[in-house]
């Protein structure tokens, strides 16, 4: 997959990775070993390990020597030697499938949030097919107490890696990626989501409902189009006549754009919907407004000539139009379980 959106940032490539191989010659000595940190403060190898591991019995004067020189040096201790003594290393890998959306990189963020809560660090690394093994392997090697997957990962191969994991003995969990059987999974039922849309457009007597970006060969969108098609199906209704989309009529780009774009479409089509249920919330406030500066009425009040529902975390706030209905999926949820032991095994 390329990157079409920040092609910029190919020129800055050749300066950052000069930056990061230059060394300097006219930088400091770094302490990099317990033994030269020791020999620094003054003290013994085995008194300033006693600080480091936070033993009990010292004298504070030793502890606010050492935290000084620290402060001064800032040597840290290194984790691998702390893994090597039995020790966890208290990093959590997470494998993602990229970075380029806001609801990834929304999903990474949350889980930091509750990981370091529980002190846990995070270190994150994007995986492409076919590199899978190459970053759990790396994982691996730096003695991370677990790996969370999160995205859509091709499952043959994932299967291969969670199998790996089970041999190491190293905790996972995957989420949202429901297709692979056998695995520690944290995933949202978008099907049942989908279905209470239906039934609360269905109650307000809407019969033909818009799709706004509800296309493409993504898994949560054919969970999404399956809790429409059914609950349309057990009303004696024909998915196939009330639901409608023109999504391939146009090329997919911005969010709220596109969501005016497809609005701009449906309002002078023949028997337009009356409802629409949106991929997000930016392709539905982008549609909410289209619709509005065309003069329809979606306000809360009744009756209105259109209900939109979205799909993330827009409050509505003054320069966005409140929505009718809002099936919300909080993606904090999913991480909760999964911030303790119980589905990292």
């Amino acid at each position: 997959m390329g990157f079409p959106a920040f092609p910029f940032i190919y020129g800055y490539v050749p300066f950052i990775t000069a930056l990061l191989v230059a060394k300097s010659a006219s930088a400091p000595q770094v302490i990099r070993s317990t033994a030269q940190f020791a020999r620094y403060v003054g003290l013994s190898r085995s008194a300033v390990s006693r600080v480091l591991n936070e033993q009990p019995g010292l004298r504070p004067e030793t502890i606010a020597l050492v935290q000084k020189a620290m402060a001064e040096t800032g040597f840290t201790p290194n984790a691998h030697a702390r893994h090597l003594r039995g020790k966890p290393t208290a990093v959590i890998g997470v494998c993602m499938e990229n970075f380029l959306t806001p609801t990834a990189v929304s999903k990474l963020s949350v889980l930091q949030t509750l990981l370091a809560a529980e002190g846990y660090s995070t270190l994150a690394e994007m995986s492409r097919p076919g590199s899978y093994d190459k970053v759990v392997r790396h994982f691996l090697s730096l003695r991370v107490d677990g790996i969370v997957f999160i995205g859509h990962f091709e499952t043959p191969e994932l299967t291969l890696r969670v199998a790996d994991l089970r041999r190491h003995g190293t905790a996972y969990v995957v989420v949202d990626n429901p297709g692979v059987e056998k695995v520690n999974t944290v995933t949202l039922d978008r099907v049942a989501a989908m279905r209470e849309v239906a039934a609360h457009l269905l109650g307000l007597k809407h019969r033909r409902i818009g799709l706004l970006g509800l296309s493409g060969a993504f898994q949560t969108v054919t969970d999404r189009l399956l809790g429409l098609r059914e609950l349309l199906a057990e009303r004696r209704l024909d998915p196939d006549r009330c639901l409608v989309s023109h999504d391939d009529r146009f090329p997919r780009g911005d969010h709220f754009e596109y969501g005016r774009t497809l609005a701009k479409s449906f309002v002078d089509a023949p028997d337009r919907p009356t409802a629409f249920v949106a991929v997000n919330d930016d392709t539905a406030v982008g549609a909410l407004l289209e619709f509005q500066e065309r003069g329809l009425r979606i306000d809360r009040p009744r009756p209105a000539q259109l209900s939109v529902t979205g799909f993330g975390r827009a409050g509505g706030g003054s320069d966005r139009p409140p929505l009718r209905f809002m099936a919300r999926i909080k993606r904090g949820d999913i991480f909760v379980p999964a911030t303790g032991r119980s589905l990292l095994v």
